[in-house]
Order: structure tokens, then C-alpha cells, then sequence
């Protein structure tokens, strides 16, 4: 999954995807440019968390095999994946969790970047303790009573706080500031990356220790472990549009693509097939646990679900 792998360009043509809305792109071939055209080389950003990679596994499979391109990719936080739509280095987002800020700069603004429709997967991001938590402790999935148990989550990271176990740096999170605002008596500790974050959920759980953290979905996990969420205050549009002020829960997110404009531009038949790529949480958290706990390379997970899902994949391709 991250690396390319040379393959030899073939012609192939090109189907002019039918207009779209708003400011997502619409991709016809380029004036002056013949029909058919080559797909040539895409370049895939790809953030650390499992799903994007089996994202990006699956994706890269197909756009090598049935489209013959040369697939880059590049190992990116989710900032550093839009700078690199500036640049060249980066042809397309394959997950991207709002950020209306980096739309407004660099699709509205820059218009070097363009959306390039939905992904298919429901985000979600929240709070949660591991299950055996929430059987023991029925109200600790209040917030309002987390003050009360925040002597339970104390750990030589945070203190004289409760730790609020966090993730990767880089993921989008408002933690430390819904903590203030809501004045929590907690501290956020970074985990450092999603596998140290999956680790201690599962060992919290096999070991009936005490964890307050960070959680996401799509996540393969989810399927093991039923983490239980601490709603908090609840999401109205808006209410986190400052960062400094925020007191409320995540907003749902429907994950969309972002792609390079001049990419999409050029007719490239591999940008019609990112456009009309679209799948399910099922689907990531399937290859995602094949990546990361059946043992499997991403081309060999990449290769099990296309062969399942021949009748999905066929309306991707141009």
C-alpha cells in the first residue's frame, strides 16, 4: 500500500463523467488533448490511521490493475497531504474529515484544490471507555459525572488529573479545549499513533484498567471491542466553529475526496475513477483488519476484496 508500484501506461479511454454541483469537479478530457489518453501516475496521500490505508490499499490496487497507472504514495499528516496539492506532490485526498478552513484556502481561495465527492463512509469521533468500564460504573457515561471519577483515570502522564488518553498529534480533535470549557478536572496524553491507541483500549479491557479516550469510526476495532461513548454536549451546526470556545460533541462527518485541480483537469481517467469510487465502513474495517491483524500485505487484502466485490468496483471505472 505504500508504494508504488511501475507498471507499463496502456491507452485507454476516456467516459466524460456528466456534470456535478457546488464545487465539486467535474473531469472531461482536456482541450487539445486526443482521445483516448493514458492514466499516467497519481500520487495518493496517505494519513495514519488504518483506514485511510486500506483506503489507499484498495484504490491503488484497482487503478494499477484495471487502469494501468503508476501509483505513487506519500506518507503525510492530514495539513501537510492539502500543502502538498500546492506543489504537485500530491494528486489526491482519499479521507478527509472537514476542515472547512483548508477548503476555504485552497479550493475557494487558492483554487488549486477541488472536492471530488463522497467517500461513502460515515465519520464519527467522540469520547469512550472500554466496555466493562460502562458496566461497572452505569453513570460514567455522563460527562457531567466524569469529575466525580477523574481520581479513577489519574496516571503518572497527567498527574494530578485524570488522563484523557488522545491519539496521533495530527488527528483532528478538539480535546483539550472541550476539557477546559466544560471544566473537566483531566489532562490530555497523547498516545503517540492509532496502534498505541487501539493497544491500550484493548489492554484496558482484557485488564479491567481504568481508560478515558479518544475514539473514531470507521475503526476494524469496533468489531472486537464494543467501546462505549461518552456523549457530551450535543453537536448543533456551528457550535465548534471556534476553536477556543467549543463545549460541544464532534459533528457527524460524511468523509469526502479532495483532489489536485490541474489533476482532475488534465482528463486523466484515473480522476474519473477516484470521483466514482465509493464504499462502506463494512467495507474499510474488512481490509483494514485484514491489513492489520489477519497477517495480510495490502495487496493481498486489497486482492480478497475485489475478487468479493467485482459488481462494486466495475462502477468505478471510467
Amino acid at each position: 500500500m505504500r508504494r508504488g508500484l511501475s507498471r507499463l501506461i496502456a491507452a485507454i479511454g476516456i467516459a466524460a463523467l456528466a456534470g456535478c454541483s457546488g464545487t465539486e469537479a467535474a473531469i472531461t478530457p482536456p482541450p487539445g488533448v486526443p482521445d483516448p489518453v493514458g492514466c499516467g501516475s497519481v500520487n495518493i496521500a496517505v494519513n495514519p490511521w488504518s483506514g485511510y490505508s486500506a483506503n489507499v490499499a484498495v484504490v491503488s490496487y484497482l487503478l494499477e490493475e484495471e487502469l494501468n497507472c503508476t501509483v505513487g504514495t506519500v506518507e503525510l499528516s492530514e495539513t501537510a497531504s492539502w500543502a502538498g496539492l500546492v506543489d504537485g506532490s500530491i494528486d489526491v485526498i482519499l479521507e478527509n474529515w472537514g476542515h472547512d478552513d483548508l477548503k476555504k484556502k485552497y479550493i475557494d481561495g487558492q483554487k488549486v484544490a477541488v472536492e471530488l465527492g463522497l467517500t461513502g463512509n460515515k465519520g464519527v469521533i467522540g469520547w469512550y471507555v472500554p466496555p466493562w468500564m460502562a458496566r461497572t460504573y452505569p453513570d460514567i457515561t455522563n460527562w457531567r459525572k466524569l469529575n466525580s471519577y477523574a481520581d479513577l483515570f489519574k496516571t503518572k502522564a497527567s498527574g494530578e488529573k485524570g488522563q484523557f488518553l488522545a491519539g496521533d498529534p495530527s488527528f483532528v480533535t478538539n480535546d483539550d479545549k472541550l476539557i477546559e470549557n466544560l471544566k473537566l478536572d483531566y489532562t490530555v496524553v497523547y498516545a503517540g499513533s492509532e496502534d498505541k491507541l487501539i493497544a491500550a483500549f484493548r489492554k484496558a479491557q482484557a485488564n479491567r484498567t481504568p481508560l478515558l479516550g479518544y475514539f473514531y469510526e470507521p475503526q476494524w476495532l469496533l468489531s472486537d471491542i464494543k467501546l462505549v461513548r461518552v456523549p457530551l454536549p450535543n453537536y448543533t451546526p456551528g457550535c465548534d466553529a471556534d476553536g477556543e470556545t467549543v463545549a460541544c460533541d464532534y459533528q457527524p462527518y460524511d468523509l469526502d475526496k479532495i483532489a489536485r485541480k490541474k489533476f482532475v483537469d488534465s482528463g486523466s481517467p484515473a480522476a474519473t475513477f477516484l470521483k466514482n469510487w465509493k464504499w462502506t465502513n463494512d467495507d474499510q474495517n474488512k481490509v483494514a483488519k485484514d491489513m492489520t491483524q489477519n497477517g495480510l500485505s495490502a495487496e493481498d487484502a486489497a486482492r480478497n476484496w475485489v475478487d468479493a466485490n467485482r459488481t462494486v468496483w466495475e462502477k468505478w471505472l471510467p
